[in-house]
Formats: structure tokens, C-alpha cells, sequence
């Protein structure tokens, strides 16, 4: 029994040494208006043709020629990553944020607009991150994306919890530009021009891989040990990735049920078993891919089953490096199909009657 103790102990220091975290300044007010004012301006240029031609894609078979005629014309929710608790996983996020904008999803869309990073770290406060949430939504009119690896997994399952819960509980807008708490709790619906309460608000998409195992001994996730693989209605759909042979993101190194995510009410709730020669570090390591256009093309052309849980496994061979392809390519089909629900959204809230602008 000491002996596992000890080696509890010994895993959360080794994930404490060198830890993931950023030293965030916030901007002039000066600056942060000007970003600010940009931001705002993105939602409202769409062309009546370019609004015609969103409302007629298919959301669940978005094509390269669709994004690259159509979506690039357009903005994009903002996808928030999550990165997990060690400095050197970091690197990681960026290569899947890269990943991204190679496949064609705008680079403004992936960035803190006050500093540039690609990710936030776990170790931010999840009331800060679900305040920012309902920030760029007010001023973006696009509902973000949240995406965590690891302990990032287990904050955006958080930052879920926190949207969720229920009155008189209240959640703070954060602004990321100054880095500061604002004083409201309430925020400006873009699509319906009323004010509404950031706790309830409802984001599109979000995803966790690698989340559990022994990150859960680690003092800022001990509030999610019961809570992890419950899924408020906080959020529409929710994929939730795990392998086995995990020790630092698998409950029981990864085998069995006890990692599968549920829905509390009406989610959509999937579960993907990745392959477990897939590294839990660098599962977000998907830039490589690139390099070779027939993985591209098969990335493009990935369309996931609704059953809630999968295996996943590869139907194709390629003379290049596909490592995390599962991953990089279920968590892509996602993303480009909320692209489009998110703008057909807006456009149909704008010429909806009962819009006010």
C-alpha cells in the first residue's frame, strides 16, 4: 500500500515539474478596443450570395472545394484548446492548431486575439474560460469550440459543469484582452440582441481525449472526480477519446466502461477508443499530416458513426506518417460541421422577424 502511495506521489510531481501554464498580461485599453472592434466586424460582412451558398451546404459533408470556395469566405467559431498540465505538451496543441489552418480553418479563429498563444493551459480557471466563452460569443456571434487534451480534457469537461449549473449560481464575463473579470454576469445574445445569463449558455461542440488516470490525484481536478465522464446539456455534442494502456489519461490504465462519457440529458454523447500504440502525450501531434495530400484527402472524406461508442481503426495505408490520424480526423469532421451549423445559425437568426439589431 506505501508503495502505491508512493508511487501516486511520485506521478503527480512529475506532472507538476514543468508545468504548462502561461504568464498573461492583458492589453492597453486603447489596444484591446481596437482588437475588440475588429472582432465585432467579422459577423456582419457576409454578402447575401455568400449567405446563399452556407445555407446550402450539407453540415455533415463538408468537402475541401466546400470549405475552400465557400467557408474560407467566412468567419469561424473560435476553437478554444485545452492544453494538459506539462510545459512540453504545448508544442503539441500548436501542431494540432496547425493541423487545423492547413486544412483550412482560419488561424484568427485558433489564437488569443491579445497575445497570440493557441491554447489556454488546465491550470486557468474554468469560470475564467467559460466567461471568456460567453466573451467572444457576444462580440463574435458564433458559439466557440472547446477542445482538451488531458488534464486540458478535464477542464473542458469542467468549463461544461460550470455553464450547467443551475440558479442562483452565477459565472462572471472574462474579457481575454485585458485579462480582467468583468462586473456582469449577464451578456448580450448576438443572435437575439437580449440580454441572458453566461450559466446556460450552450456551446456547439466539445471534446476530451486522455482525460483521467492518475491526472486525478492532482489537487486542481480532485472537484471533477465524480463528475468527469458526466455530460451536462451545457453543450450539443461531446466526443470523449481514451485507450487503453493509459496510465496518466485512462481510469484503470484505460480498460473498461468506467471511461466512457454519458449524457445527464440531451447531449450527444459519442465515446472513440483510439489505438493504444497512440502516445498520450502527443495525441495532438497531427501537423505532419500535411505532408501527404492522399491523408488529407482522407481526413477530408472522414465521416464517424453515430453509435455512442467505437473503436476506431484505419482502412487505409499510406507512404507517409499517420500517426493520430483517428484523432485529428474525427475531431476535424466535427469542427468543420459545427463551422457550418454556427454560420447557418446567424444567418437565419438575422433575417428571422424576431431578431433585433
Amino acid at each position: 500500500m506505501r508503495a502505491a502511495i508512493r508511487s501516486l506521489s511520485l506521478a503527480a510531481a512529475l506532472l507538476l515539474a514543468g508545468c504548462g501554464t502561461y504568464h498573461r498580461q492583458g492589453l492597453e485599453p486603447g489596444q484591446a478596443q481596437q482588437i475588440e472592434r475588429n472582432l465585432v466586424g467579422q459577423k456582419g460582412w457576409l454578402s447575401s450570395d455568400l449567405e446563399r451558398q452556407i445555407l446550402a451546404l450539407n453540415p455533415t459533408n463538408v468537402t475541401a472545394r466546400d470549405i475552400r470556395e465557400v467557408l474560407s469566405r467566412a468567419p469561424a467559431p473560435r476553437v478554444i484548446n485545452i492544453h494538459g498540465g506539462i510545459s512540453w505538451v504545448i508544442p503539441r496543441m500548436v501542431s494540432f492548431s496547425e493541423f487545423l489552418i492547413g486544412m483550412g480553418y482560419p488561424a484568427r479563429s485558433l489564437t488569443n486575439p491579445s497575445d497570440g498563444t493557441y491554447s489556454f493551459s488546465c491550470y486557468e480557471s474554468s469560470e475564467q474560460i467559460a466567461g471568456m466563452v460567453a466573451w467572444f460569443y457576444e462580440r463574435e456571434g458564433l458559439r466557440p469550440m472547446l477542445v482538451g487534451h488531458s488534464q486540458g480534457g478535464m477542464q473542458v469537461v469542467k468549463v461544461l459543469h460550470q455553464l450547467a449549473a443551475k440558479p442562483p449560481a452565477q459565472l462572471h464575463v472574462w474579457d481575454p484582452l485585458t485579462w480582467k473579470k468583468e462586473e456582469r454576469c449577464d451578456f448580450i445574445d448576438p443572435l437575439t440582441g437580449q440580454s441572458r445569463p453566461v450559466v446556460g449558455l450552450q456551446l456547439p461542440y466539445a471534446s476530451s481525449v486522455g482525460a483521467g488516470g492518475l491526472t486525478r490525484v492532482l489537487p486542481n481536478q480532485w472537484d471533477m472526480s465524480l463528475k468527469l465522464h458526466s455530460i451536462p446539456d451545457s453543450v450539443e455534442d461531446f466526443t470523449g477519446f481514451c485507450k487503453k494502456k493509459d496510465l496518466f489519461g485512462g481510469d484503470l490504465l484505460g480498460y473498461g466502461s468506467v471511461n466512457h462519457y454519458k449524457a445527464e440529458g440531451k447531449a450527444a454523447v459519442r465515446n472513440v477508443w483510439l489505438p493504444s500504440e497512440y502516445k498520450h502525450g502527443m495525441i495532438p501531434d497531427t501537423q505532419h499530416l500535411l505532408k501527404s495530400q492522399a491523408i488529407k484527402d482522407w481526413i477530408d472524406a472522414y465521416h464517424p458513426t453515430d453509435e455512442p461508442i467505437v473503436t476506431a481503426k484505419l482502412d487505409a495505408q499510406f507512404d507517409a506518417d499517420s500517426r493520430h490520424i483517428l484523432w485529428a480526423a474525427d475531431v476535424w469532421y466535427s469542427v468543420k460541421k459545427h463551422w457550418v451549423l454556427e454560420l447557418q445559425r446567424l444567418i437565419q437568426a438575422k433575417h428571422s422577424p424576431h431578431h433585433d439589431s
